[in-house]
Parts: C-alpha cells; sequence; structure tokens
C-alpha cells in the first residue's frame, strides 16, 4: 500500500516534447506571464530556497543545493548550474492554494445599521513551475480534501480552477526524502500541464520537457527549443531512476494502514511524547495538512468586525476543546491523532494516504522528531509482539 517501483518514464504519453536550455527557461517565464499568469517559483532568500513570485527565470536558484537531516536545513553551493538539483523547502504549494489567513466577512456599523460584505476578492492564476512529484501528489491530495465532495471549499477552488503546473522531476533526493516508499516519485505522475527533468552536463545545460495537457502543448510550441535525441532521454531517464536509489529515508514495508490500527497501545508513542514540543511545526509544513479554525476581530470602536480563517493544528491543546474540556489532552494523544490519520484512517476519509514522502515534517521538527523511524519503531513492536505472543 505504500510502496512504488520508483520508475523513471513518463506517467503518461506526452502530447509533444522537446529540449530547452536556460534561454528557453526565460522564455517559458516569459510566455506564462504574458498570458496574464502569476508564476510562482522556487528562489533564494534569507538563507532559504522560498516559492515566490518570479519575474525573470533568472531568479531561479542556479547553482544551490540543500543539506537536509532530521531538524536541520541547510544551504550549500553546488558544482554545477543546477536549478532544481535541491529538496523541498519550508514552503509547499498549499501556502497558494489554501492560504494561512483568508478573510470570509467584514461588517460595518453605520447609521442605518449593520452592513456585512462576505470577501470576494479574486485569487490570481497561478503557473507553479517546479512542482517536485511529491508536491504534484500532495495537490492531487487536497483536490480530494478541498476540491470536491459535497461541501468543496470556495477559496481552495477558485485558486486552484485555472493554475497551470509546471512539475520538475527528481535527480538530487535528499537526506530527508522518502517519496519512493509512499508512492510518489522521484518520477512525476499525472496532474501537470509540462514536466521537466534537468541535465546540468557541463557546456549543456538543459531541460527534457513534455507536454501533459493541450494548453501544456501550446506553451512548449512558443518556446525557442531543439529536438529531443535519444541520449537526452536516456540520460534524463538514468537520472530519475538513480534518485529512486538514493532516497535518504523510507518507510516499513508494509500496510501503514494497518500498522497505525494494530499499535494504538504500544509504549512508543510515550517515548514520542517526551520529544514532542506539541509546537505544530509539522502540520504547518506538511502539504497535505488542511485544519482551520476562525477568528474574529474588531476594532476598538466596535464599529468594524471581521472574519478570518486561519491554519490550525492538531497539535494545538484547544484543537479538540469542548465544552468538558480539550479530548486529547496530552502530547502522546495529538501526537498519536497525527500520525495515525497521516498515515491510517486517511483513508477511510479520502482513498489514499495523507503523506507523500517529502520529509519536511523531519526537517522542520526542532527536535528532530523522524516520522519513517516512529512507523518503523511501531512495526519492530508487532513484530516482538507477534513472536512473544503463545
Amino acid at each position: 500500500m505504500n510502496r512504488s517501483d520508483g520508475g523513471s518514464a513518463p506517467a503518461v504519453d506526452p502530447l509533444g516534447e522537446a529540449v530547452i536550455d536556460r534561454d528557453g527557461m526565460r522564455g517559458l517565464v516569459g510566455v506564462l506571464r504574458a498570458r496574464g499568469l502569476t508564476v510562482i517559483g522556487p528562489t533564494l532568500r534569507e538563507e532559504a530556497l522560498v516559492l515566490a513570485e518570479l519575474e525573470s527565470a533568472d531568479q531561479l536558484p542556479y547553482g544551490w543545493g540543500v543539506e537536509l537531516d532530521a531538524g536541520k536545513y541547510r544551504l550549500c553551493r553546488r558544482t554545477d548550474g543546477a536549478a532544481f538539483a535541491n529538496s523541498a523547502g519550508p514552503q509547499s504549494w498549499k501556502t497558494f492554494l489554501h492560504p494561512a489567513r483568508v478573510r470570509q466577512w467584514r461588517a460595518e456599523r453605520t447609521e442605518d445599521g449593520l452592513t456585512v460584505e462576505a470577501d470576494s476578492a479574486a485569487a490570481p492564476r497561478f503557473a507553479f513551475l517546479g512542482v517536485r512529484p511529491c508536491d504534484l501528489r500532495a495537490i492531487a491530495v487536497q483536490d480530494r480534501v478541498l476540491g470536491t465532495g459535497p461541501h468543496p471549499d470556495p477559496v481552495y477552488r477558485s485558486r486552484r480552477s485555472g493554475a497551470f503546473i509546471v512539475s520538475v522531476e527528481c535527480t538530487e533526493p535528499g537526506g530527508t526524502c522518502f517519496c519512493v516508499s509512499m508512492g510518489a516519485g522521484p518520477a512525476a505522475g499525472p496532474g501537470y500541464d509540462l514536466v521537466l527533468t534537468e541535465l546540468a552536463d557541463p557546456g549543456d545545460h538543459r531541460f527534457w520537457m513534455r507536454a501533459g495537457t493541450p494548453e501544456g502543448a501550446e506553451v512548449l510550441a512558443e518556446l525557442p527549443t531543439r529536438e529531443v535525441d535519444e541520449t537526452t532521454r536516456a540520460a534524463a531517464r538514468r537520472a530519475v531512476g538513480a534518485a529512486a536509489d538514493r532516497m535518504g529515508r523510507a518507510m516499513p514495508g508494509t500496510d501503514l494502514r494497518r500498522l497505525m490500527a494494530d499499535t494504538l497501545e504500544a509504549p512508543r508513542w510515550d517515548d514520542v511524547a517526551a520529544r514532542c514540543l506539541s509546537c505544530g511545526n509539522c502540520t504547518m509544513v506538511c502539504p497535505t495538512c488542511f485544519c482551520t479554525t476562525t477568528e474574529d476581530v474588531t476594532d476598538l470602536t466596535g464599529d468594524h468586525a471581521e472574519r478570518w480563517r486561519l491554519w490550525d493544528s492538531c497539535f494545538d491543546l484547544d484543537f479538540s476543546l469542548l465544552s468538558g474540556g480539550p479530548v486529547r489532552s496530552s502530547p502522546q494523544s495529538r501526537y498519536r491523532q497525527w500520525l495515525t490519520h497521516k498515515l491510517g484512517t486517511w483513508y477511510d476519509q479520502f482513498g489514499s494516504s495523507g503523506c507523500v514522502g517529502c520529509g519536511r515534517c523531519l526537517v522542520w521538527c526542532p527536535v528532530g522528531i523522524d516520522i519513517t523511524e516512529e512507523a518503523a519503531a511501531l512495526h519492530d513492536w508487532t513484530l516482538r509482539a507477534e513472536t512473544e505472543s503463545p
């Protein structure tokens, strides 16, 4: 249920393919902006690779990589000029599709009474440049959670509608990546308009680009390109295939949904609770966590009020607050809720895992709690329990 062959072949037959160079990448950003799209991509800012609006492809982090471990994130210089040979940063595309703060309505007290106005600001049409396969899967997960069903989220749907996605296959996994064991990479799955594989060879820095939709094919046709040769195809496939063999982490090869259900009383939960700060960092950086709360604010006169929707976390003590107090009052119960939902009961709700193996929760945990280590410890406990049972 949580395994993948890590294959490097394109997920679908391309509607068009070509090779572009750095000038072609400049052309790509220019074409997308000319179509009225707000281009978002990775760029260097304040000693981190962040997602921000790009006015030019020259703002991409050419020549920069990252060193990752549990509780550790460091920028490093690469020996080549690759733009996308780095692992996921602290942000995900959730930041733009499911924003951390959304005003829902505002109210004004006037001489004629109270006027309430729903917030209806038009969302920009985004072009996401550099969506990694794990994040492409995360967008698909959030599409099911927030974009479909009997009560879809209108904010998410308005921002997701018309979004143009340029995915980048992974050739340089980080020390905390485990997308292969979650079936989410390093080759790109479906859902992109364009997908590229970067080859930063000396003297021939190029990108093998394929279209996945008619709109993607239209954009590709507007770029300065050269014909694809079999050498480039083969090199790109080898690079992605090699990345599948260099994952820094892996989930245990077992049915994670069953594992979570069978270990609710395992002593390991007390062990992790002794280390967990209940800060909620893991939920904030997770590309699929979606919980929110609401907050009403008013000015000092009482004549103006607003309601805001904010990201929330199941690690917050008040998240499960009822009239008699919080349902999950201990760090142990809150961590267990998060992990068993992410790897287990998410299947019951949405038909898939809630984890895509991006590793962000490891990197941005202040005490370096490792979700793969915790799952492996629970698996080991079940094996010992089986051998010790009469």
